[in-house]
């Protein structure tokens, strides 16, 4: 918690959808955890499913895909140093932590033998490009994490949830942005762990998103299958854990229970994905 209000009081001034801390407290006798308070932003959060009537229109989708993946390059686009950033995270061989330590985490949560994990670590372990340049990242950039100006839901005024943010390798928040993102020529499996309305129609495609921040940042993406599949991989193994804690008894919700099936189902297309080499 102190993390997050130290880099959201940093980031604000510099990055205006960053949410405006405006106290911390790490007094316990107040609510019985440290917590911060911020502004409130005031707007609209889109989720898996649109409410009946909402006005999202070919035109819409395709502006708001078009802001979203523009606001992620602004985001790579800043000078950490000089905001203050210099010493947030270890970017160097930061990519190379990243694999083997979700591998691990893997490994310390496993409940069924799955062969796609063997096939796809090896590869990961193998095909580690050269990481890009460090940038400010934000780790889980995805249509629920940003608020929505309710007078022009095309722009963003917000960004939220910023504990996972460091300095790494840009390309990983990118891939783990296009593995939240279903297209609409998906296969059916991946249509039903759809996290937001990516697959309407006049939504940008993955490699559409790809190509304009491409365009936006400069930076070349030609490594991107990689990152495609690791953050397949990683969100896999995100579920893995809370299954786990279901698996040993640790908690009781029933909701649960079928959680294997997602998690094989982002390991068959991140599988896919390297086999087919497409993003």
């Amino acid at each position: 918690m102190s993390r997050e209000y130290r880099v959201l009081s940093k980031l604000h001034p510099a990055y205006s959808p960053a949410p405006q801390v405006v106290l911390y407290s790490d007094d316990e006798s107040i609510l019985g955890v440290p917590f911060y308070l911020m502004d409130r932003i005031r707007g609209i959060i889109i989720r898996r499913s649109l409410p009946r009537d909402f006005p999202f229109a070919e035109e819409t989708a395709r502006r708001l895909s078009e802001s979203f993946i523009d606001n992620l390059a602004r985001l790579h686009s800043l000078d950490y140093a000089q905001i203050g950033f210099g010493d947030l995270g270890k970017p160097e061989g930061y990519l190379e932590r990243q694999v083997r330590g979700w591998i691990a985490r893997y490994s310390g949560s496993r409940t069924h033998e799955l062969p796609e994990v063997a096939s796809i670590s090896a590869w990961l372990k193998e095909n580690m490009p050269a990481s890009t340049a460090a940038t400010l990242i934000h780790n889980d950039y995805k249509y629920d994490n940003v608020v929505l100006d309710p007078a022009d839901i095309t722009k963003i005024v917000g960004v939220l949830d910023w504990e996972m943010a460091t300095i790494g390798d840009p390309l990983t928040d990118l891939g783990t942005t296009l593995a939240y993102w279903v297209d609409a020529r998906d296969p059916e499996e991946l249509q039903r762990l759809r996290w937001c309305p990516s697959n309407n129609p006049g939504s940008l495609t993955r490699s559409q998103l790809l190509e304009r921040y491409a365009r936006a940042t400069g930076r070349d993406v030609s490594g991107m299958v990689f990152y495609l599949a690791f953050a397949r991989f990683k969100i896999a193994v995100i579920v893995q854990q809370i299954y786990y804690r279901y698996h040993q008894g640790l908690t009781k919700d029933a909701r649960f229970a079928t959680m294997p099936e997602l998690i094989q189902t982002l390991l068959r297309a991140s599988l896919r994905g390297i086999e087919n080499g497409a993003i």
